[in-house]
């Protein structure tokens, strides 16, 4: 009760001022105390610290207005994807730190012969969050490719890479043998033995694939830490290429990079 009496003492812009040194989910979990935190929790001051850097630019991009009240109605709207860049990219926060979460379109992917009709094919699936994915029709050379500038991701944040997609009805030599990604940022390069199915070959352990939340599949492709905001790309690649097989059936969401939460 004393602590509580120190606390009630308080200016409301000194308790904003020291929750806006914790974190989202203890703002949120402090608003539960009394009504002068309930009031604290709710200040601009608070969610202002908690929003990345640049966010005025990528609103400016965003494919549709945002509209919110408050720096926290930001926040959280912000957890759930916008399209940014003409639908090429979507743009995000995460919840616990703020930190910035992008996935790459198929359209800003390079995909080896995804320009050949007889190879791939672009539909619209209602699921997905951009206008058109990449469907496999038939290759033996499986390979995509992205890249994002450092500069524009959250700083001091380690991050992974993951390849998004579905597994076509009619897929077929998707999970033998196995794949390998790989992302590299400046001098440091993480590589993954990855398998698209369920694991059919022996004798090598590798990623897995993960269901999402929003019923596509993720593989981890690799991981980085991203300094000070380093100069240069993320360059990310996912290569299905040995034993010169042909497969199909593979279906490209993008690939997601999201910061790495304890």
């Amino acid at each position: 009760m004393k602590g509580q009496d120190l606390f009630s003492n308080l200016p409301e812009g000194c308790i904003s001022h020291i929750l806006s040194l914790t974190s989202p989910p203890d703002v949120c979990r402090s608003s539960a105390v009394s009504s002068i935190f309930l009031s604290a929790s709710e200040s601009d001051i608070i969610w202002e610290r908690f929003l990345p850097s640049g966010l005025p630019d990528i609103l400016n991009r965003s494919v549709s207005p945002i509209h919110f009240s408050s720096k926290k109605d930001l926040f959280f709207r912000l957890l759930d994807p916008i399209l940014i860049d003409e639908g090429k990219m979507s743009f995000s926060i995460e919840r616990k730190t703020g930190s910035k979460c992008y996935m790459l379109s198929p359209r800003e992917l390079w995909i080896a012969w995804g320009g050949t009709p007889r190879y791939w094919k672009w539909i619209s699936l209602p699921q997905s969050r951009f206008s058109e994915v990449a469907e496999l029709l038939n290759v033996c050379w499986l390979e995509i490719s992205g890249k994002i500038d450092a500069h524009i991701l959250s700083p001091k944040t380690t991050y992974k890479a993951y390849l998004v997609f579905k597994i076509g009805e009619r897929a077929y030599r998707l999970g033998y043998p196995h794949a390998v990604a790989s992302v590299k940022l400046g001098g440091h390069e993480s590589n993954n033995i990855v398998f698209l199915q369920q694991k059919l070959s022996s004798g090598a352990d590798g990623q897995v694939p993960q269901e999402r939340s929003d019923g596509w599949m993720e593989i981890e492709m690799g991981s980085f830490f991203n300094d000070e905001g380093e100069e240069g790309d993320v360059e990310m690649n996912f290569k299905h290429v040995m034993g010169g097989l042909w497969k199909r059936g593979l279906i490209v969401e993008g690939i997601e990079i999201r910061p790495v939460c304890n």
